[in-house]
């Protein structure tokens, strides 16, 4: 089958050289690359290739060594998605909201170290989520406000949204954290829609509970699923990017499922990854080019 793969690096990184080294690491395992072109000088490039994109993005990184260069292959008919479905924690935010929430009552590294084990899949998500948010029981709500002022955006973030959008795309953010959060980033940014769980506060305390029904891996894919069939979309016309084991199934389901800067067990189980790059490389492996990239 045709594929495409496309190399991707912080700006001004990206050379003839490595280029070069990737072309004759598919030659030789006859994936008869093609003629390069650049979406992005010394940034990201397309290789037209054949065969299995696993393997093709596999065999680049084992030639590009240790160079900050991801490797994303997509098959060459669809690449640009109709339907964007982001996490929020560590993926379009760069924190862990519930973490930095933690830190009000002195809770930050017991809560995040539940927090890191959750989201590599060795704790159940559901348990893991209402004994993190039952430690907090008492602690003032205005720590979410405090928490809200210090949140960044993810580098990138503002462009894909963005330029998705413009180009016709549905977007959502899906995230297993707060809707106080994922509100406000939606605002921010532009999505579509946002889906996450309640954070219960009663006279100005949170409660140490979280409104059900909660928003899991399993809620995640049935959003996916849910605004693909109500916009009469194929899967295949579908992007999921995430970071955590929550972002698993939405993640292995998309047309084109993206482990961002993700967890081990993530990064290992999807088809696409992004290691090095910000979330321009989304953009780049939808084929756009550096020029049609919208400023959110």
């Amino acid at each position: 089958m045709p594929h495409t793969l496309t190399l991707i690096a912080p700006p001004g990184v990206l050379d003839p050289a490595h280029v070069a080294r990737v072309r004759a690491a598919l030659e030789a395992i006859a994936a008869d690359p093609g003629t390069p072109d650049w979406l992005a000088e010394r940034e990201a490039v397309d290789i037209p290739a054949t065969g299995n994109p696993a393997q093709l993005a596999a065999a680049a990184r084992a030639a590009l060594a240790d160079a900050p260069v991801d490797a994303v292959a997509t098959p060459r008919e669809g690449r640009r998605k109709r339907l964007l479905i982001a996490d929020m924690d560590s993926t379009i935010v760069t924190t862990e909201t519930l973490d930095e929430i933690a830190a009000f009552a002195g809770l930050k590294e017991r809560i995040a170290e539940i927090t890191r084990r959750s989201m590599n899949g060795e704790l159940d998500f559901r348990a893991a989520l209402i004994e993190r948010v039952g430690m907090l029981e008492g602690l003032g709500a205005d720590a979410l406000d405090a928490v809200w002022r210090d949140t960044r955006m993810m580098p990138g973030a503002a462009e894909l949204v963005a330029t998705m959008r413009a180009h016709g795309a549905v977007t959502c953010l899906a995230s297993g954290g707060f809707t106080f959060f994922t509100g406000r980033v939606a605002e921010r940014l532009g999505f579509h829609h946002h889906v996450s769980n309640v954070l219960e506060i009663e006279a100005g305390r949170l409660t140490g509970r979280v409104a059900e029904p909660i928003f899991d891996r399993n809620a995640k894919l049935a959003t996916l699923t849910r605004l693909a069939a109500e916009n009469s979309l194929p899967m295949e016309a579908t992007l999921a990017v995430g970071d955590g084991a929550n972002d698993l199934d939405m993640i292995r389901a998309a047309g084109l499922g993206v482990a961002f800067r993700a967890k081990p067990v993530v990064a290992a189980a999807a088809a696409a990854r992004v290691d090095h790059t910000d979330l321009t490389a989304l953009l780049f492996a939808q084929g756009y080019r550096r020029r049609e990239f919208v400023t959110g």
